[in-house]
């Protein structure tokens, strides 16, 4: 199926690892032009270099390396991104924390953080977009949020900035429709990458993380960060042009929600 993304702009923030990177990755393979934005620039650029080497198009894909929990970081990446390709279609707030134990011991300054670092940055990004997809005759936002936006599960403090990611999409959905601007969610469940939360657990400790996967995920593996991009990409493009205000499960039946 042709996405129909070519000429597309799209910028994917957290993207030099993970779940952001396999969206960057997934959108550039349909066409679009991409802009990669984290802190780390090493990792940034690496992840820039394969963009470009997998698609053949290194014109296509900018590396742009900000602190996006800031508002000049976010400006940055948006100012860059018009100066290069002239505006901007898509965003994917992919940025993400979690942390937190239990509500007695998780203090302030952590709950602070986690709102910070995944909320925050996804507001003011899309705050900064929205003006220009609307120039552009339309766009889509995703938020890449969590299982454990939608149930219980998962550390406290990323629960809940999640389920506020998800809470936010369906809102701006409602508001954005009549500029042609979809806004959805999509909400992985446990998704294995190297470098990531769960690769670390499973170095850490292989004989829990197998009973783990016995237990708790049907089709018996993780999922795979690309199969999570892919239906970003999806959702971004023309093909769906009538799913807005959803939140996708991307988990292979691992939550238990049924809605």
């Amino acid at each position: 199926m042709d996405l129909r993304l070519g000429g597309k702009v799209a910028i994917i923030t957290g993207s030099s690892k993970g779940l952001g990177r396999a969206s960057a990755l997934s959108l550039a393979h349909e066409g679009a032009a991409v802009v990669v934005c984290a802190r780390g620039r090493e990792a940034l650029t690496a992840t820039a270099r394969d963009i470009g080497t997998a698609t053949g198009r290194p014109d296509r894909v900018i590396a742009v390396a900000a602190d996006l929990t800031s508002q000049a970081g976010i400006d940055a990446v948006v100012a860059a991104a018009v100066e290069r390709f002239g505006g901007v279609d898509i965003l994917v707030n992919s940025l993400g924390l979690g942390k937190g134990t239990g509500v007695v011991d998780t203090p302030d300054e952590t709950w602070q953080e986690g709102f910070d670092v995944t909320l925050y940055p996804a507001i003011r990004a899309s705050r900064q977009c929205i003006p220009l997809m609307r120039a552009r005759g339309g766009g889509a936002i995703v938020f890449i949020t969590s299982i454990w936006g939608r149930e219980s599960g998962g550390r406290m403090v990323y629960n809940a900035v999640k389920a506020a990611e998800n809470s936010l999409s369906k809102s701006m959905a409602q508001q954005l429709a009549r500029d042609n601007i979809r806004v959805n969610a999509v909400a992985p469940g446990s998704i294995l990458f190297e470098g990531g939360s769960w690769w670390k657990r499973q170095q850490d400790d292989p004989q829990g993380i197998a009973a783990f996967i016995k237990t708790d995920l049907p089709f018996g593996r993780f999922g795979h960060a690309e199969e999570v991009g892919d239906v970003v990409a999806f959702l971004c493009s023309p093909r769906a042009s009538w799913v807005s205000g959803a939140c996708v499960t991307v988990d292979g039946c691992q939550s238990r929600s049924n809605l």
